[in-house]
């Protein structure tokens, strides 16, 4: 790919071999079925609380520091690389909500090719709800660029929305692609020829934004993450204040010292933002509400029937109508049903048959 000169005539054949790196990268991450070795100790942790964040960074950026100091979890810390070699968990309670914290172990360049324990690292990540990339203040953005790329390899993409495409494989009546803006790189042929690399001759394609062959490739992978992503800064008690008001600029970015205690306010918020997530509390009849322990629901759904589906799942069959009091209705208390959307600290009291 590198060899070959970009221009019209060769978009073609470049999608095409677009392709068949992905094809091959991901036979790299799941390996076909072969002797059932068994998995990799310390690496596969039980789900808890409302979200996941995961810790990725370099070896010796801090991150055991900073779990210790956030959570009160003991992560071994010491003053030489790789001390941390299995996944440590620990939650902290903030807002009312259990945020669970994974201190992964350090990742090297070449993990998503197997290096170190690259590959259990971010078959890890790929299971959060947020991720945290720890880096050092001294030699931030070369490293940057290299987690980065670990993780995009592994089909995790960083801040980003899935690509607006639609893809439908049909059983006859080869590929129908339909674009409803202009497009700068795709066409007709590059579109047949990617799809022919994965033996895909039957599809209806509908492209609604201008999109990239990689974009295309990987919504027909179908394997891909779209996790939003904070850069923590660690170590600014060693830099000056004329650097850290550049640090501020740098996009999703928090500064941070873990060994300190420094900005943890500010990191707490912000992962709180990123999380996007939504409490409900609860009013049992004929008592106050408990504002101590909301249900946290991600807000993606949130309606009263995910939230009696959260709480226990033959709740729904009893529902008769729900009472919420709150920012999401006109009058309170109002009478909904079990399709209304709740919004962030609204009361609800469930009614049953």
């Amino acid at each position: 790919m590198a060899r070959t000169q970009k221009n019209k005539a060769t978009a073609h054949h470049l999608g095409l071999l677009k392709a068949r790196l992905a094809k091959l990268r991901r036979e790299l991450i799941t390996p076909k079925g072969g002797g059932g070795g068994g998995p990799g100790e310390g690496f596969d942790v039980a789900k808890t609380g409302d979200a996941r964040i995961g810790f990725v960074g370099f070896p010796s950026v801090g991150k055991s520091t900073l779990l210790s100091n956030l959570a009160g979890v003991y992560s071994e810390v010491a003053a030489y690389e790789f001390t941390t070699l299995t996944t440590v968990p620990g939650v902290i309670r903030y807002k009312g909500a259990k945020i669970q914290l994974l201190d992964l172990p350090g990742i090297i360049e070449g993990a998503k090719d197997g290096k170190g324990r690259g590959r259990q690292v971010i078959a890890v990540a790929r299971t959060c709800n947020l991720i945290l990339i720890v880096l050092d203040v001294l030699k931030p953005l070369g490293h940057k660029k290299i987690i980065e790329n670990e993780l995009e390899g592994f089909g995790i993409r960083l801040n980003s929305q899935p690509p607006n495409i639609g893809f439908k494989k049909k059983d006859k009546g080869g590929i129908n692609l339909t674009a409803t803006c202009p497009q700068s790189e795709l066409d007709t042929e590059t579109v047949k020829s990617i799809l022919a690399e994965y033996k895909i001759h039957n599809a209806d394609v509908t492209l609604r934004s201008d999109v990239t062959a990689d974009d295309l490739i990987d919504v027909v992978e179908g394997n891909r993450v779209y996790i939003p992503c904070i850069y923590v800064l660690n170590k600014i008690d060693q830099i000056s204040i004329e650097e850290l008001d550049i640090i501020y600029k740098v996009p999703h970015c928090v500064p941070i010292s873990a060994h300190h205690r420094w900005n943890f306010d500010d990191l707490l918020e912000k992962i709180w933002d990123y999380l996007k997530l939504v409490r409900i509390y609860t009013k049992p009849k004929g008592q106050l509400p408990d504002y101590t322990s909301p249900v946290v629901l991600p807000d993606s759904r949130t309606t009263v029937e995910d939230f009696c589906m959260k709480i226990h799942k033959n709740l729904i069959k009893e529902f008769k109508y729900a009472l919420v009091w709150g920012s999401s209705v006109k009058h309170n208390p109002q009478k909904v049903g079990k399709d209304h959307t709740l919004e962030d600290e609204d009361v609800i009291q469930i009614v049953k048959k």
